[in-house]
């Protein structure tokens, strides 16, 4: 059974992230290499990949090689450090869609790379990346920054569990009230 994946923000290759973020690496082979095996433990060869943003900082030959040996059908939702180059660079490199805007998956969840103002009465859940290791509270927004999720992709089930566990808190903090 085909499973849906979300993630964002690898920055392949991009050494200064490392610092930025205090990413536990010693340089970017060793980033790279780890985040490439931490997606294919995860991810199956025909469960599909929305990455929201953010993928490579390195030329299309490496940025294809990267993305040959990942597993899933990916779709890039192009982040800010992505759209200095055009919609088929990305497809060249080896994503099968690319979107310069965000999707709205299943009706309900609006996937974008930058987080979008979501008031706490909007029926939607907006699935992000960019912000890296800060987090919005409420359920709202759902970050998918690789930095939250041990630099692998999460999937649609774990988000669901954990959009559930919110809402179930909040629940039992009203009912205490």
């Amino acid at each position: 059974m085909t499973k849906v994946f979300f993630t964002s923000d690898h920055h392949f290759g991009h050494r200064a992230i490392i610092d930025y973020e205090s990413r536990p690496f010693a340089d970017t082979e060793q980033m790279n290499e780890s985040m490439i095996a931490g997606w294919n433990e995860a991810v199956g060869q025909e469960d599909r990949v929305f990455h929201l943003g953010d993928f490579s900082f390195l030329d299309k030959e490496e940025t294809g090689r990267i993305l040959s040996r990942l597993n899933g059908y990916k779709t890039l939702i192009l982040g800010n450090h992505d759209r200095g180059r055009s919609r088929s660079w990305w497809l060249d490199a080896g994503f099968q869609e690319v979107s310069e805007n965000g999707i709205i998956y299943k009706e309900f969840f609006l996937l974008t790379h930058e987080p979008l103002y979501m008031n706490q009465h909007m029926p939607y859940v907006n699935v992000h990346g960019h912000i890296h290791g800060q987090k919005y509270a409420g359920n709202n927004h759902f970050n998918v920054c690789v930095e939250h999720w041990n630099y692998r992709p999460v999937s649609f089930e774990a988000l669901m569990d954990a959009l559930a566990s919110q809402e179930n808190q909040r629940d039992d903090s009203l009912s205490e009230s």
